[in-house]
């Protein structure tokens, strides 16, 4: 005789499904036990159970963590709304004051928009813990549990997070006017090889993306400053010392006013679009769905009905519908 549990059969074990959506959450073992307060010998126990049950593996075991396999995903996506739920009444979330809404996404936004837009929601009573940082680990920690809600700079693979898209980031090319004087009437982008070039990032991810979409070659060049803060390189563009790609909306006012120049303004300027992201089960919290549709009904005002310089007609998405620039007139 086999001492292999029956499969398809009887109820599930609640505990083993609770341990497998956590694991599913947090993308390994180690996390869910964290998240748990189990040991990880205890939830490997409890998942290869279940898998056992199940008589199907659940989860590819991998160097770092593991990837569920798509019965997972399926079974993720079954069980997410009714244990939420579950969990919301025995810990005691049920009544009472909601429980603050954790937040986060790009530390500009965050700081520069974000805040300023939910502040009548703040004033009336919603809690919010704010978190900055970058897309990719932002998305693992709302996978484990971590956050509520994140802006996202891309869309995330796969269907374990529902993403909706926000609003559109147009990048543009910028120097002080002293820069922009001395520069006029020269070709670009060669003209920009005797100017610094600042960046958030050694690697220039924003310049090189316009260099590839506008001038339709890849950039050589190599960073005079590297500060991972695009406020901070915003700051020393304005102060005179170089020149760089930044997104329309953080500059927005600098370019209003005069204190920043666009260098160029291209007829099909490169644009990313950020997403609101999130869990596919329903927050026992309701001022989590306070605040996303908060958010996503701002997001349709942020259209762009003129540039801050040029007046050049409204972009437009293939759809023939505006397409909104992130944050702001960018």
């Amino acid at each position: 005789m086999s001492d292999r549990p029956p499969t398809g059969s009887g109820p599930l074990d609640l505990n083993q499904l609770r341990t497998f959506l956590a694991v599913h959450r947090a993308g390994s073992f180690t996390a869910a036990a964290h998240l748990l307060g189990l040991s990880q010998s205890t939830v490997t126990a409890q998942i290869r159970a279940l898998e056992l049950r199940l008589d199907r593996e659940l989860f590819e075991r991998r160097a770092r963590g593991v990837s569920p396999l798509p019965y997972a995903d399926d079974l993720a996506t079954r069980l997410a709304v009714p244990l939420d739920r579950l969990a919301s009444l025995t810990d005691g979330h049920g009544g009472g004051a909601p429980e603050p809404v954790h937040l986060a996404g790009p530390a500009e936004f965050l700081g520069t928009v974000l805040l300023a837009e939910l502040a009548p929601l703040v004033a009336q009573g919603v809690q919010l813990r704010v978190t900055s940082g970058l897309t990719d680990p932002l998305l693992a920690e709302l996978r484990a549990g971590q956050h509520d809600l994140v802006v996202a700079t891309r869309r995330p693979p796969g269907r374990t997070l529902l993403a909706e898209p926000l609003a559109d980031e147009e990048f543009v090319l910028v120097a002080a006017p002293s820069w922009a004087e001395r520069l006029a009437g020269r070709e670009l982008p060669g003209a920009l090889d005797e100017v610094p070039l600042l960046s958030y990032a050694e690697d220039l991810p924003i310049a090189r993306r316009y260099w590839r979409h506008v001038f339709g070659r890849r950039l050589h060049a190599r960073a005079a400053i590297t500060v991972p803060d695009l406020r901070a390189v915003l700051s020393a563009v304005t102060a005179g010392a170089g020149w760089s790609v930044l997104p329309g909306y953080l500059c927005r006012a600098e370019l209003a006013s005069g204190s920043l120049r666009l260098l160029h303004e291209p007829a099909d300027p490169p644009i990313n679009t950020a997403y609101l992201v999130r869990r596919p089960a329903a927050s026992p919290n309701p001022h989590v769905a306070l605040v996303r549709e908060h958010l996503l009904a701002a997001a349709r005002t942020w259209s762009c009905p003129e540039r801050p310089l040029g007046g050049s007609a409204p972009r437009h998405h293939p759809s023939g519908q505006p397409a909104p620039a992130m944050f702001g007139n960018g």
